[in-house]
């Protein structure tokens, strides 16, 4: 049976993504910041974690707690919506923590058993706001450009061990809470 680990599984496209894997049978290790239960159905199959991926003991203490992993979706992220000059340094500085950091950090702590099994596949959802910008998400759309970057140099650095990095990148979809989370900034 296969294991896949999911950052941000609490709503959005990661619950679905973990029910999608549940319904077919595999290991499902669903995390996120605050864990709970109650979003995906109970099965044998399911390990609910905590996991903040801006922390590197809570993500050593994730992938640890996972076991052999043939799978990392980097799925959990945030929005942030306002004018360029409006956002906060801060703000862009927690997207890129999270959305970016987060994403490149859960995959170092995982990458080294699948080099050396010769197997395994990250998956790394970011949005199609990368291929066509709007406005008002610009630092948004930089975060996750630069996971795309990643995602696909990492391909080619991988694809010698048998290990492949895929991207996903999802459009708005009115089943997700994404435009509900996405912070609104119109203060400097």
């Amino acid at each position: 049976m296969k294991t896949i680990l999911i950052t941000g599984c609490s709503s959005g496209f990661g619950l679905e993504i973990a029910r999608y894997f549940l319904d077919r049978d595999w290991k499902v290790v669903a995390t996120m910041r605050r864990p709970r239960e109650d979003v995906l159905p109970r099965s044998e199959h399911l390990r609910v974690l905590a996991l903040d991926v801006t922390d590197p003991e809570s993500i050593r203490q994730a992938v640890e707690a996972a076991g052999p992993i043939d799978v990392l979706v980097n799925n959990a992220g945030f929005g942030a919506a306002s004018p360029v000059e409006a956002t906060s340094m801060a703000t862009v500085r927690e997207l890129f923590e999270t959305n970016t950091f987060g994403t490149m950090a859960v995959t170092q702590a995982v990458l080294p058993q699948f080099r050396q099994r010769r197997a395994g596949v990250v998956v790394n959802v970011t949005s199609s706001v990368t291929l066509k910008s709007i406005p008002l998400i610009a630092s948004y759309t930089a975060s996750k450009a630069a996971v795309n970057a990643f995602t696909e140099s990492m391909a080619l650095e991988l694809k010698q061990f048998g290990v492949f990095a895929r991207l996903v990148l999802p459009g708005r979809s009115p089943e997700t809470r994404f435009g509900d989370n996405a912070r609104s900034h119109t203060g400097a």
